[in-house]
């Protein structure tokens, strides 16, 4: 599979570059999805949204707490629909991740491309 790469952010190269990497590597991937909207899956996600609030409010919130929410809630789901929903969720909160990394990088080291 080809993608159109014309006018991509450095990180969605860096992502796109990546997939390339794990299709060369593994070939098509069509993996069933593993996931289930149990008693115990739904408890997990309440528990880690939970968890991510109390955080939040007591100004302690980290991007584990955050994606880990995410991550919980796709685990959860079993509609196809929602499942895109929250999976797009968790990439947005990876790659919101990634560039907090690379700014706070390029706070310490001013001046050094990162």
């Amino acid at each position: 599979m080809s993608y159109f790469t014309a006018n991509l952010t450095p990180e969605e190269d860096e992502v796109r570059e990546e997939m390339a990497r794990q299709r060369a590597k593994f070939g098509p991937q069509d993996h069933p999805d593993g996931t289930e909207n149990t008693p115990s899956t739904v408890a997990t996600a309440d528990r880690a949204r939970e968890g991510c609030q109390q955080a939040a409010m007591s100004g302690q919130v980290t991007w584990r707490h955050i994606l880990w929410e995410e991550v919980a809630e796709a685990f959860a789901e079993d509609d196809p629909d929602k499942l895109l929903a929250e999976l797009l969720q968790v990439e947005a909160v990876v790659r919101q991740w990634r560039l907090a990394i690379k700014r706070r990088r390029s706070a310490d080291l001013p001046g050094e491309a990162k």
